[in-house]
């Protein structure tokens, strides 16, 4: 069995994480980065061996039924992240038994940061009475860079024309996922707001390119 792991974009990453991953239930995760000059083919190959990750399907629902975690691990150029299910597994364990327990993160409450992006899993909002409470993957530009870019363009808003603020705002090179959306949104509506007080042409919301795509995960 082939196990791929090496992601071909960032996000690439992030749908894979958000629309993969968490969705079945791999909330807990570790992150690292691979120094300069080590092979990162030999890191995948470590880590994939040393907590059991390429297994088959069956052995996954095996492992489920007997209480057992699950892990996923995928790579980004130099950066890669282990996803662990509920249950008992090495990856658990304290370091210097093997495992990664110090470094371990709940997503529903730590949220994954990648590439500028903040990735955790949230309760959904009002849930119907008497029905189970129902969980989805959030994704949304990370705060210290949502904060950069607010504070860029209210500062350019008055010296551009609108289609140049326009295709900036449409080319920020981010997933739209719904919060992304909003956070866009909320950019446009701070450029606009300054232009406005200055007599300037607002930015039509038709610049934002809202809609999100299905992009390739791994790389051939």
């Amino acid at each position: 069995m082939t196990y791929r792991c090496e992601v071909d974009s960032a996000e690439g990453m992030v749908q894979l994480i958000a629309t993969n991953y968490l969705r079945h239930g791999y909330y807990w995760y570790v992150t690292g980065k691979i120094p300069v000059g080590k092979d990162p083919l030999k890191t995948d190959r470590k880590l994939i061996e040393k907590y059991g990750v390429d297994v088959s399907p069956w052995e996954r629902t095996r492992r489920r039924k007997a209480g057992i975690a699950n892990v996923q691990y995928a790579r980004f150029e130099d950066w890669f992240i282990l996803l662990v299910t509920d249950g008992h597994h090495q990856i658990r364990q304290p370091e210097d038994r093997g495992g990664e327990k110090s470094q371990l993160r709940d997503c529903r409450r730590v949220p994954i940061k990648f590439a500028d992006y903040s990735i955790s899993y949230r309760r959904s909002g009002v849930t119907e009475k008497g029905k189970p409470v129902k969980w989805h993957a959030h994704v949304r530009i990370d705060q210290p860079t949502y904060k950069q870019l607010k504070a860029h363009f209210e500062g350019v808003a008055c010296h551009r024309s609108p289609e140049n603020l326009g295709e900036e705002l449409g080319m920020l090179p981010f997933a739209r996922y719904a919060p992304v959306r909003r956070q866009l949104l909320n950019l446009l509506r701070t450029a606009n707001k300054k232009r406005q007080s200055q007599g300037f042409v607002p930015v039509p919301i038709t610049a934002l390119r809202l809609r999100r795509g299905q992009v390739k995960i791994y790389r051939d």
